[in-house]
């Protein structure tokens, strides 16, 4: 398997360098996003999701979208959402959920996504206000690309039966939206739909 180890570890200790010109940051954000397509164990190992979290309430929002959307690369395996638990950075993406930018609001809900499809990430997500941030979010915000990950991280929260619980509410706004929205809008919708009204 191809490794970019070496290469993660420097842009790792880069973006921890408070010398670094937020431009360098972005450029390495952007580096370590590619890198983790073939390697996220070693940016794990690194200690690249607590350097990810620390950027994540960073003043540009350039820096905390792109912090919140290597969240996301870096949690797709298990190891990832594990440590996305324990480094602490659930109460920080929900926090992001309300952020002034709609692009950081849409990564942090592809991040808190990926994070909850483990029943630890869910149970986290949901004690940290998750739900009710993203049924907040869902009903202000226009942007079609913020709605479906906003969608699809409700989807993983319905899954538990808190969350399902929680956003039985929202069923009659995920119709509209089924309604009015276009082809993929339509098939997230109506998988949100089936999660919350399951009956077991």
């Amino acid at each position: 398997k191809a490794s970019g180890g070496p290469m993660i570890n420097e842009a790792v200790v880069s973006t921890q360098s408070t010398g670094e010109t937020d431009e360098i940051k972005e450029l390495v954000l952007d580096t370590m996003h590619y890198c983790m397509k073939v390697d996220t164990e070693q940016a794990l190992t690194a200690g690249a999701m607590e350097v990810f979290t620390s950027l994540l309430t960073h003043g540009t929002w350039e820096i905390r979208g792109k912090a919140a959307r290597d969240i996301m690369d870096i949690s797709f395996p298990l190891a990832g959402k594990r440590r996305a638990v324990k480094c602490g950075c659930i109460p920080v993406l929900v926090k992001l959920l309300a952020d002034p930018n709609f692009n950081v609001r849409s990564q942090a809900a592809g991040a808190l996504m990926s994070i909850a499809i483990t029943t630890e990430g869910k149970k986290a997500s949901i004690g940290e206000g998750a739900v009710e941030a993203l049924i907040t979010l869902l009903r202000m915000d226009e942007g079609s690309e913020v709605k479906l990950n906003v969608i699809k991280a409700i989807t993983m929260l319905a899954e538990h039966p808190e969350g399902r619980e929680k956003l039985s509410e929202i069923v009659p706004l995920l119709e509209q939206i089924k309604a009015s929205g276009g082809p993929m809008m339509n098939k997230v919708a109506t998988t949100a739909i089936n999660v919350i009204t399951w009956k077991p």
